[in-house]
């Protein structure tokens, strides 16, 4: 992302001659001012995907003017569309358990304001971290899980999200397998971190799995939720190469390392509005 402030629009529609021309018209007529541009023709999709940065001030008008503007062209097109502005920061609400590298990573990274967001809450089924959170000046929420509760606990997790305004729920090491209602209700707005190298291993206890396989290469995975576990559409992935002389424990703290890499940079792609879904697959303007 650009230092200066801009309006980031992301698009997707059916595949056609014409979109990047009429797009880039627009924006000249409007003498707005390219930063950058990406784009992305799937074939077997005959879809058409494009992410634009536009120096605000290089516009005459506002957020508001901009989108009003530009949607003849999206219904023109058929796009399914959004047009971001830079300065107001996504609101991002986490969801842990009883791991505590990713919500520190993050943390960390939000502190030094190398991930720019804000986290209005942090929401855990367990005690475990209300010290460390609120030292960072951040709202805990403990919301109990267990099998009788369930449905309760979802409700509730739900009702803090929406009353924090959370843009996007991320679930750093957050075990509990969310109700299928409550992935339908966010497509595309919770990012979970998977301990595993998807679609291998999926589930619990993932380097044990592959330990018991003797694989030589382990990894995590960053995925957008969906009602089927493990399976939503792949964000960012990363590895690293093991032998015959590690140990399960080894491969717990191998990966540890990759989760918190893997998350961070999936959810700076998510926040950056550089995802776009394809079905079940995503194209990534890195």
């Amino acid at each position: 992302m650009h230092p200066q402030r801009c309006y980031t629009l992301s698009a997707s529609c059916p595949d056609r001659v014409g979109i990047v021309a009429r797009v880039a018209t627009f924006i000249a007529d409007n003498r707005g001012w390219i930063l950058e541009t990406s784009h992305h023709a799937d074939a077997d999709t005959a879809r058409y995907f494009m992410r634009i940065e536009i120096r605000a001030d290089s516009l005459a008008f506002d957020l508001g003017e901009l989108r009003r503007r530009f949607r003849p062209i999206a219904e023109e097109f058929r796009m399914d569309w959004r047009i971001t502005d830079s300065a107001v920061k996504k609101r991002v609400v986490v969801l842990v358990s009883q791991q505590e590298h990713c919500l520190y990573d993050l943390l960390a990274r939000w502190q030094s304001k190398e991930l720019d967001v804000e986290i209005p809450c942090v929401i855990s089924n367990h005690e475990t971290f209300r010290g460390f959170v609120e030292w960072h000046g951040i709202p805990f929420h403990h919301v109990p899980v267990t099998a009788e509760s369930k449905a309760q606990s979802c409700a509730e997790v739900i009702r803090l999200f929406e009353e924090a305004r959370g843009d996007v729920m991320v679930l750093a090491r957050y075990m509990q397998i969310l109700p299928a209602e409550m992935c339908e209700k966010y497509p595309g707005r919770i990012v979970n971190i998977h301990h595993s190298f998807l679609p291998s291993f999926v589930g619990a206890r993932p380097y044990h799995q592959a330990y018991l396989r003797g694989v030589k290469l382990i990894g995590a995975t960053c995925h957008y939720v969906t009602p089927e576990l493990d399976a939503g559409p792949i964000i960012e992935q990363d590895i690293v190469r093991i032998d015959h002389g590690d140990s399960v424990e080894d491969l717990v703290r191998y990966g540890k390392d990759i989760e918190k890499a893997v998350l961070a940079r999936g959810l700076r792609y998510h926040i950056e509005d550089r995802v776009l879904l394809n079905g079940n697959r995503t194209v990534v303007f890195r």
